[in-house]
C-alpha cells in the first residue's frame, strides 16, 4: 500500500476483503459479517478504487484473488489478528456474551462423537456461539486452515508445515462390527483366521488404496478381502446389519452409532489404535475465543486425553 495514507482508508474495508478472500464469495462473506450483499460489494468497490486493483475476479461461481490480493492477504490478516488480540487482551473473552460462528473440519463419524458434547458445552457456557462442520480433503486441510476457511480440524496425524499447530486429541482402539445373526457372532471372540476369511466393508473417501487398518494388517503379513468400499460409516453399518460383511471401525463410533441389529467384537490382531489430532493455524494462537474453543474440544474428547501444548 505504498503511497497511501492508512488514516484515509476505512479499516473495515480490509475486514470485508479478508472475508471475501476466505469465502471466495461476496455473498458468503456478507453473510459471515452480517452485512447485506450490496454493502459488501460497495466495500469491495471502495477498496478496489483505493488500491487501484480489482483484487478479485469472477471464475464460475467463485471470486478468485488477483496477484495483488494474494500479496496483501497475509499482512492484512496479521494486522487484523494483532488488533483482535489487543482488543481481546483488554476485554478478555467472555463465553456467555460471545456471538461467533466457528468452522470445524471433521471426518465422517467424528461428527457424531464430537458435536453432541460440544453443543452441550456451548448451550451451557456460550449460547451465542455457533458451529459449522465441514468435510475437507486431507490435501486441503492446511490450505483451508491458512486461508481461514477452517478454524479447527480433527484428523489422524498428518505431515504439516510449521505454520500448522497440532495437539493430540485421543487414541481410539479398533473393533469389529458384524450382524447379530452372523455365524461368527455366536463366538465371544473372533479368530484371526475367521476374520481374514470373511468379506469386509471399508469406509474411505478415496477411490482406491488400503485403509489404515490394512496397513497394520499388511505389516503383520495379513490381507483381507474388501467386498464393499463406501464413503460413510452409517451406510457401512446398515450394510453390515443386512449382510455377512464385517466392518472394522474405531470403538467410539461403534459405541455411538451401532444399530441394534449388530454386535461388536474385539479385533483379533494387535494393531495400533487410531490416533486423532486437533489442528489449527499459528495465526490463531492469540485468538482467545479460539483458544477457549480448542480447550473445550479437547476436554470433550472421549477419555479427555487431549492437552493444549504450553
Amino acid at each position: 500500500m505504498h503511497g497511501l495514507n492508512i488514516g484515509r482508508i476505512d479499516l473495515n474495508l480490509f475486514v470485508v476483503f479478508e472475508a471475501i478472500y476466505r469465502e471466495g464469495s461476496i455473498t458468503r462473506a456478507a453473510s459471515l459479517l452480517n452485512l447485506s450483499q450490496p454493502a459488501a460489494s460497495h466495500a469491495l468497490a471502495r477498496l478496489r478504487e483505493r488500491l487501484d486493483d480489482p483484487l478479485f475476479v469472477r471464475r464460475g461461481r467463485d471470486m478468485a484473488p488477483t496477484p495483488r490480493a494474494r500479496e496483501l492477504i497475509n499482512p492484512v490478516r496479521e494486522a487484523l489478528h494483532g488488533l483482535q488480540g489487543c482488543l481481546a487482551g483488554v476485554g478478555g473473552f467472555e463465553p456467555a456474551q460471545a456471538q461467533r460462528t466457528f468452522v470445524l473440519g471433521l471426518r465422517d463419524g467424528l461428527e457424531a462423537c464430537i458435536l453432541p458434547p460440544m453443543m452441550q458445552v456451548l448451550a451451557q457456557d456460550a449460547p451465542g456461539v455457533d458451529l459449522q462442520s465441514l468435510t475437507i480433503g486431507r490435501r486441503e486441510l492446511a490450505p483451508s486452515l491458512a486461508a481461514g476457511r477452517l478454524d479447527l480440524a480433527m484428523d489422524v496425524q498428518l505431515p504439516m508445515d510449521a505454520d500448522i499447530r497440532q495437539a493430540h486429541l485421543m487414541d481410539v482402539p479398533l473393533v469389529v462390527m458384524l450382524r447379530a445373526g452372523h455365524p461368527l457372532a455366536r463366538m465371544t471372540a473372533l479368530s484371526l483366521a475367521d476374520y481374514l476369511a470373511a468379506r469386509h466393508v471399508l469406509v474411505s473417501s478415496r477411490r482406491r488404496g488400503p485403509g489404515l487398518e490394512d496397513f497394520g494388517l499388511a505389516q503383520a503379513g495379513h490381507h483381507r478381502r474388501i467386498a464393499l468400499r463406501c464413503q460413510h460409516y452409517q451406510a457401512a453399518m446398515a450394510t453390515v446389519a443386512a449382510t455377512d460383511l464385517l466392518l472394522t471401525l474405531p470403538d467410539m463410533l461403534a459405541q455411538d452409532l451401532a444399530p441394534p441389529e449388530v454386535v461388536v467384537r474385539a479385533l483379533p490382531v494387535r494393531l495400533p489404535p487410531l490416533s486423532l489430532y486437533l489442528y489449527w493455524h499459528r495465526d490463531q494462537d492469540t485468538d482467545l475465543a479460539l483458544d477457549w474453543l480448542r480447550r473445550r474440544v479437547l476436554a470433550s474428547a472421549p477419555g479427555q486425553v487431549g492437552q493444549i501444548p504450553g
